[in-house]
């Protein structure tokens, strides 16, 4: 499945939510689901090390945080708050397990990055 995302400011967001509120702008089936305020923002969640990480999950569907630090080679702290910004960007799905466990799945394999190069 392929995300498709966008980049707007807080400022455009909220004129965007507004107009669809009003009934003045109908969003199309195409445009993007989840945005970002910057392409920094965008760079940081999609890095090549996360980008690393979501391959690790999608292909070893770990059953715990601490599976998934053993496979990645990263510290459980550090996955929770990289998995959790990720999870509020709608890249991945953490559901809980046996015993409290939470178990990490990825929902897309690609993200398509919409950018408009004549707004200002």
């Amino acid at each position: 499945m392929k995300l498709k995302v966008g980049i707007a400011s807080p400022a455009e967001m909220k004129a965007r939510t507004l107009a669809i509120a009003r009934g003045e702008l109908k969003p199309r089936q195409t445009d993007p689901k989840v945005w970002f305020n910057s392409i920094e923002s965008f760079s940081k969640v999609l890095s090549k090390r996360n980008r690393e990480l979501l391959a690790i999950i999608a292909q070893n569907k770990p059953q715990s945080f601490s599976e998934l630090g053993m496979l990645s080679g990263r510290a459980t702290s550090n996955l929770s708050r990289t998995l959790h910004k990720m999870e509020r960007y709608g890249l991945i799905e953490l559901k809980k397990g046996d015993r409290g466990s939470i178990i990490p799945r990825a929902k897309y394999n690609k993200v398509e990055l919409a950018i408009d190069l004549t707004a200002g």
